[in-house]
Parts: C-alpha cells; structure tokens; sequence
C-alpha cells in the first residue's frame, strides 16, 4: 500500500512473461544484460520490469522476472516467470508451455484444446516485446517453477486445463482484488461447461454446494458452475446461451440472499440473509423462531418435519427469484444443503439433473 493509502497496482503473469522473452531476445541478440526491461502494454502504455538473471546458452536464453502483483491477493505473487527464446529458422513466433504451465484441454476457452495455457493478451504482449528487438522467428517457451502445485487452488483443473498455471493479463496490469479478473474466470467456467455440450446446468457457490452436488446428489461435475458470489452476473450471462435447466445447490444463509434481491452474496457487499429467513420461517411455520446467531443455527434448531418445510420454501422463494431474474427462459430447481452437505429443502424434481 502506498503512503496516501492506496492500494498497489502490479503486472500480471502476461507482462513477467513479456519483459522475460524482451530480455531474452536482448541476449540472443547479443545487447548487453538487461536489469530492467521496458514493454509495451496493451492499452499503449508502458512498464520497466526487473529481471532476475538472463542464462545464455547457445541460440536460447532464458530470464527470469520474479512476478509482483502488486497489493493483490494473487497466489502467484512473489513466483518466478522463467521464459526462454529460441531462434527458429522459418515461421512468426510460437508458443511452448514450460514446466508448471498448463495445456488446454477442453474448447470454451480463448485458447483452442492442444495449445498451451497462454493467453491471447499476454501472447500479443511478448510477440510485441519480442518484436522491439527483433524480426527473427523465434520459439518462446514460458515455465513457472511450482505452477502444478499452485493450479490445484485456481479454476483450471474445472476448466480443463492440465499440468499448471495459465499466463494470464488483459491489460498487463494487477488491479488489487479486480472483480474483473474474477469475473472473467467465473465467465470461462461457464463458456467449458456450455462448449462441452451440457443443457443442464449446475450452479453452486464454492466448496459447500460443490462437494454436496457431486458427494450427496451424485452429480456429474462437468455440469457443475461455481459462481462465487456473482449470482446476479452469472445468471445474467446465461441470457447468450441455449440452455434447457439450471439446478442451484447451496447453503440457505446464502442463496436466501437473492429472493431479498441481494445478487452479489459477499458479505461486505451484501447484508444478512437472517432476517429473510426468520420471516420465513414464521410465515411457514406459524411462530416466531428463538433469536439465532446464523442462518444454520436457526434450521438445525428445528425438527426434522419443520427443517424439511422451511427448507422447501426457502428454495421455492429462491427459484422464484432465479426464474424471475431470468425471465423464465428455462427450468430452474433448488437444492439447499447445511454446513455438512446434507439437502435441508429443494425445489423441483433434481433428477433430471442426474
């Protein structure tokens, strides 16, 4: 953070990548070593990044840019970006995914099955930094030590995308904690799962609805969406696409959020979704619950015929507003489940869904 307090920008995986493959193609050329490489960006500005060490072996060189993200959360900062160019003797510039960089697998992305986890934005960046140095045809091969350990907590093994990371970057630069950023990756979650055929389509939150889908519902995961809090962008999105029916599995304290017409869940962005359900707990059960501390509290307090009546109007009034944010366009169905996964109420017949 800055002295006036505002939060930091940084550079994304795309532009390490850019500055390693300008410093690289700088070696190879024979300039002397840069300790800091300028590259353009993406929207026409430009950056001066630091490299870390140049290694020059014959007609390939390898740099390494520690990655800085900045003041953002991004599980990549502090990393190393090591990205090698070798000459070629005919062709443009092409790709190769290094140890720790993924492969695509699954169409939807932006980056057809077969091609390395290399997006369009940083791969117009490094053919741009690439190109300020020289018109030679060169292999540029980016790696990132750690990359398949770290993958495993990011969406690309939903997404399809094996054996790493993927080198990502719009602009080049790290917003700190840019909704965009995730936006985009909730955006391509969705594009594989329609991309793969699915009509049916299974929207959770995070790991208490997923795990209860696929655990306790036996649902097939490639139908399965996580949304995060964006219920109102996600289930705008779906507007684009021809889908027959979308079944929602979640816990009450957050899908009560949206009958009361909170479509982003985030806690700081979003108020409780306590006081929906106890209203609708009286109006279903006919009298006042006992003043609870969450939303979990207050269906576990209850016995299994009452549990099982709140549940299945919470997911009506839940479906109701789903479909009603959707216009109606396909069939929506319900599944509330607790802290443990286990289904508390649902609307609609799920098994279409298996």
């Amino acid at each position: 953070m800055t002295q006036s307090g505002k939060l930091r920008e940084g550079y994304t995986t795309g532009s390490c990548a850019a500055a390693g493959a300008k410093a690289a193609a700088m070696a190879l050329c024979g300039s002397a070593i840069p300790t800091m490489v300028d590259i353009p960006l993406r929207n026409g500005a430009r950056a001066r990044l630091p490299v870390t060490e140049i290694k020059l072996n014959g007609n390939c060189a390898t740099a390494l840019v520690v990655k800085d993200s900045g003041d953002d959360p991004d599980i990549t900062n502090g990393v190393t970006i090591m990205t090698t160019v070798a000459w070629m003797a005919e062709g443009d510039i092409v790709f190769s995914a290094g140890d720790g960089v993924g492969a695509v697998t699954k169409k939807g992305l932006s980056i057809p099955p077969g091609e390395p986890a290399i997006n369009p934005g940083p791969r117009e960046m490094i053919r741009a930094a690439v190109r300020e140095v020289t018109d030679r045809p060169a292999l540029v091969t980016v790696s990132i030590p750690g990359g398949v350990e770290l993958a495993q907590r990011t969406f690309n093994p939903r997404l399809g995308i094996v054996g790493g990371l993927s080198v990502l970057g719009t602009t080049g630069v790290v917003r700190p904690y840019s909704h965009p950023a995730l936006r985009e990756s909730l955006k391509c979650s969705l594009n594989v799962a329609i991309a793969g055929g699915v009509k049916r389509l299974v929207f959770t939150a995070g790991n208490i609805g997923t795990n209860a889908a696929v655990k306790k519902l036996c649902l097939p995961p490639e139908r399965i969406v996580e949304v995060s809090n964006e219920w109102g962008y996600m289930l705008d999105l779906l507007a684009n696409h021809d889908i027959e029916g979308l079944l929602v599995v979640g816990h009450s304290g957050k899908l009560a959020k949206l009958p009361g017409g909170e479509w982003d869940t985030h806690s700081s962005r979003s108020g409780s979704a306590m006081p929906y359900v106890m209203n609708t707990a009286q109006n279903t059960l006919g009298a006042t619950q006992p003043l609870s501390n969450t939303v979990e509290e207050i269906i576990e307090s209850l016995d299994a015929p009452q549990r099982l009546a709140l549940g299945n109007a919470l997911a009506q009034e839940v479906a109701t507003a789903i479909s009603e944010r959707t216009k109606s366009r396909f069939k929506v169905c319900v599944a509330l489940v607790n802290m443990k996964g286990e289904v508390t109420g649902t609307s609609g017949d799920i098994v279409e869904w298996l």
